[in-house]
């Protein structure tokens, strides 16, 4: 093209006009046919871009419509990325119980992808209350074993066998959570049957064995046992043990018609004696039921059925092995001792049996001390006064064999199983009314049918020049 003749000035545009005025709304310059070019060359077209801003659309182009296809198109995409979000939320809420199943049912095989927490959710949903809530109401206490070689899912197995878990899943889920999966230690725990996922956890895996043992031996009376738990690291109410052992309510009774008590009557006798393991907490009634419950599962319901030609009642029967578990010393004289005194009984002779003023001695001297200091007190010790010449208090007057005929009023201690058989099948057949220990350190005791036999034997086992 050519460009404009020297010394003409450049042809202007007829007819002028603005953006505005343009037909269509076109912008000024943009107006003009297809293929023609305005006169002067392309510094008019430099300086109208210039100033129109320099955004102008191609030629041939409708900026209206260019603006439609571009919002068309996100329009669009929007409506395809929500459809989407829509089916995968309606596709993860069809197949969430299915996935959800598949996920619980691996980590029960797999305990540590519990530390994942998707897993650990889905988990805990499945377990719901059984996550936190005891398998019984009952608050016994049971003994459990950890062995070598166990995990926590097969102690978890175990617990849900012997009715201590509903789940044994929550176990292991709650050993996990709290990083004690990996601290097992072997030995034998108390637990007791109501407690939780959590406070199973807490005994077997984090707080080891915190029992106590209680070591109680044969013929042993009631403050005895009172004195012994007073020094044991428990947190029972040792004097509340000691009441409700000795003045035992009707309520206790009533579950244990096997006892047959006389009226009034303590539980001496009847508590026994074994190794105990239990939790601080143990309440005082809570121990005495073990006891209680302990006393009969050795004594068996038979002995507890004396036979009617013993003419004994089975509470007579414990009153009289009380006082030969005191006396006997080797097993093979139990009979024997018994014996002698079943033959005084039958001719009413005086038992003369000096565990019973021990007894009665030791009860008005422990009335005298503080609580705290029977743990103190020297039972059963000989306290220097002739046994005969002993004066009791009416309520211990039948305590007082060298002045008072009869059985005494009850048991003075829990006797062995040796000398409850004893009692029930006494040796009288020797005719023995006497006996005195030998003191030549064999336990064993010289027997007499009279009391010329027996002064001639105190005489040989120097109790007599």
């Amino acid at each position: 093209m050519r460009g404009p003749r020297p010394g003409r000035p450049p042809a202007a545009q007829a007819h002028p006009v603005s953006a505005d005025e343009q037909p269509g709304g076109r912008a000024a310059g943009g107006g003009f046919e297809p293929g023609l070019r305005s006169r002067g060359g392309s510094a008019p077209r430099a300086a109208r871009s210039a100033r129109d801003g320099g955004d102008r659309p191609s030629r041939g182009e409708r900026p209206g419509r260019r603006r439609g296809g571009l919002g068309g198109l996100v329009r669009f995409l929007a409506f395809a990325f929500a459809l989407a979000a829509v089916v995968l939320v309606v596709g993860l809420t069809a197949l969430r119980p299915v996935v959800a199943r598949a996920v619980v049912d691996w980590a029960a095989g797999n305990p540590g992808a519990l530390r994942v927490p998707l897993v650990a959710d889905l988990v805990r949903e499945d377990l719901g209350p059984n996550l936190v809530t005891a398998a019984s109401s009952d608050p016994a206490q049971v003994e459990f074993s950890v062995t070598p070689g166990d995990t926590a899912s097969t102690i978890a197995s175990r617990l849900a066998e012997e009715g201590l878990l509903r789940d044994p899943r929550a176990f292991v889920f709650i050993a996990v959570e709290r990083g004690l999966d990996g601290q097992l230690e072997a030995g034998s725990f108390i637990l007791r049957r109501n407690m939780t996922p959590d406070q199973l956890v807490t005994s077997l895996l984090q707080a080891r064995d915190l029992s106590v043992t209680i070591s109680l031996r044969e013929g042993l009376r009631i403050e005895q046992i009172a004195a012994k738990l007073e020094t044991l690291p428990l947190t029972m109410d040792v004097q509340a043990f000691y009441r409700l052992a000795t003045r035992p309510p009707a309520s206790l009774l009533a579950d244990y018609p096997w006892l047959d008590l006389p009226r009034g009557a303590s539980l001496e006798g009847f508590l026994a004696p074994d190794t105990y393991r239990v939790l601080p907490d143990t309440s005082p009634e809570e121990f005495i039921r073990m006891l209680l419950d302990r006393f009969r599962e050795i004594v068996g319901p038979d002995r507890l059925a004396v036979p009617k030609e013993r003419g004994l009642s089975f509470y007579q029967v414990l009153t009289l092995a009380s006082i030969v578990e005191h006396e006997a010393v080797v097993d093979p004289e139990r009979p024997l001792i018994a014996g002698v005194y079943e033959n005084r009984l039958r001719r009413r002779m005086l038992l003369q049996a000096d565990p019973t003023v021990f007894y009665g001695h030791d009860t008005l001297e422990l009335a005298k001390l503080p609580f705290g200091q029977w743990p103190t007190y020297l039972f059963w010790a000989p306290f220097g006064q002739r046994l005969a010449d002993v004066e009791f208090p009416p309520e211990l007057a039948g305590y007082q064999t060298y002045r008072h005929k009869g059985l005494i009023p009850g048991p003075i201690c829990t006797p062995s199983l040796a000398s409850i058989d004893a009692a029930l099948a006494p040796d009288t057949s020797g005719g023995y009314l006497y006996f005195v220990a030998k003191g030549d350190g064999s336990n064993t005791h010289a027997f007499a049918r009279t009391f010329k036999e027996h002064q001639a034997n105190l005489v040989k086992y120097g109790y007599q020049p």
